[in-house]
């Protein structure tokens, strides 16, 4: 078989080392007894291990020669392999509503995108494991304090805890990235649902980490669009603190302390405010 070319414009960096392979591939084996899906196949150096499992796989694989080769590859898996682009596939259909685990080597330039839409089907993948670059996987696993903790650590850890499992070196691809990876597995924790409104949630946390450098008191206006909240809100404690001080319990009871005064500014103003700040 000839070996496919990697394509720059798809950020295709096949990994040569079957040891690391073959540990990745074990990184499944946390959530065992259903399905595998995995992202970026390329040439199958990971599916050749996970179909030695003793469950089912499917890979969705976006280059159409891949596609061709891993037919030729693994011809006894043709049915399930999907020539398709995973951010834009319903992942309700892949394996017929059922659970599965969302593994692989995935395109540095999309492995954020790849992350949120996995939160998009949270209870869908109870475990997502798999290769990204080094610097990603230590913000997604990042805490409170950190200068890399941020929007992307704290809407994975508010729903999967994260495990940093080991680095790898840029020998091991061809051709070699300029960065580090690293593999990580993330797992899904007991929380499901915030204790207040996840879409001002994710709001209030983009917007304050959009200004990580300035104090709550400043950024937190912006959420404020036309009204503002009560006399003395700007002066608690909590406001003199930057966000990335903040854990996810107190960015959830930061929310709920702005959905308060959101609720009393829309009295205000005929209603608008609120349905400003959720649009």
């Amino acid at each position: 078989m000839k070996s496919v070319k990697p394509k720059k414009n798809l950020g295709q960096h096949f990994l040569t080392d079957l040891n690391i392979a073959k540990r990745i591939a074990d990184t499944v084996d946390a959530c065992p007894d259903i399905p595998v899906l995995e992202i970026g196949p390329g040439m199958g150096v990971l599916t050749q291990y996970l179909v030695e499992k003793p469950r089912e796989v499917k890979a969705v694989e976006i280059d159409a020669e891949s596609v061709a080769y891993l037919y030729e590859k693994f011809p006894t898996l043709r049915e399930n392999i999907l020539g398709e682009d995973f951010l834009r596939m319903p992942l309700e259909d892949v394996f017929s509503g059922r659970q599965f685990v969302l593994t692989g080597n995935y395109p540095y330039d999309i492995s954020s995108q790849i992350f949120f839409k996995m939160l998009d089907y949270k209870d869908l993948i109870p475990c997502c494991t798999g290769m990204i670059q080094r610097e990603v996987a230590l913000r997604m696993a990042a805490q409170p304090g950190n200068k890399t903790y941020g929007i992307l650590s704290i809407l994975i850890q508010a729903w999967y805890d994260v495990e940093y499992l080991f680095t790898v070196d840029e020998d091991v691809f061809n051709p070699p990235p300029k960065v580090k990876s690293a593999v990580i597995r993330m797992t899904r924790n007991n929380v499901s649902k915030l204790d207040c409104d996840e879409k001002l949630f994710k709001r209030l946390v983009k917007t304050v980490f959009n200004q990580r450098r300035k104090m709550l008191r400043v950024s937190l206006r912006q959420l404020f669009n036309t009204g503002k909240p009560a006399d003395g809100f700007y002066e608690q404690d909590i406001m003199t603190k930057r966000p990335e001080q903040l854990s996810i319990p107190q960015l959830v009871g930061l929310t709920n302390m702005v959905a308060e005064q959101l609720e009393l500014a829309s009295f205000a103003n005929g209603g608008r405010e609120r349905s400003d700040v959720r649009s």
